[in-house]
């Protein structure tokens, strides 16, 4: 068992390593004057970023954050309406509907009694031997 999880984890090594690589290749930081740009190769997103204490301390660029608190507005307003609708009235069937989805059920069952008596019908004559 031990040489199957080594087995595959040497084999799935590369595969970690790839995709390291490719999360160390996303963002691109340039000096800026006191601060840093960091961009996002995948989503073109920008943030400006500050050196604290030996951390990066990143923010969203002004248009960012403009586009981030849009789309919070706008989810907002969605909840509200919805919360203010009330609950939503789902039709029932009508009496057609219910007839005919009993009688589907109906047809259902007593092919499932007709296999039933079947089974049972050639159980009686071909019984099994006693092994008591």
């Amino acid at each position: 068992m031990k040489i199957l999880v080594l087995t595959l984890g040497v084999l799935l090594l590369p595969f970690g390593a790839a995709a390291a690589e490719a999360d160390a290749s996303r963002f691109q930081l340039e000096k800026s004057g006191d601060h840093f740009v960091r961009l996002d190769r995948q989503t073109g997103a920008m943030s400006i970023c500050l050196d604290k204490d030996g951390a990066l301390v990143c923010r969203m660029a002004a248009d960012e954050r403009a586009a981030y608190e849009d789309e919070l507005d706008r989810l907002s307003e969605r909840v509200t309406k919805l919360e203010q609708g009330g609950p939503i009235q789902r039709a029932l069937p009508s009496d057609a509907e219910i007839d005919r989805s009993i009688s589907i059920m109906e047809k259902m069952m007593k092919s499932f009694m007709g296999m039933v008596k079947e089974f049972q019908a050639e159980e009686n004559a071909n019984p099994l031997p006693q092994k008591t």
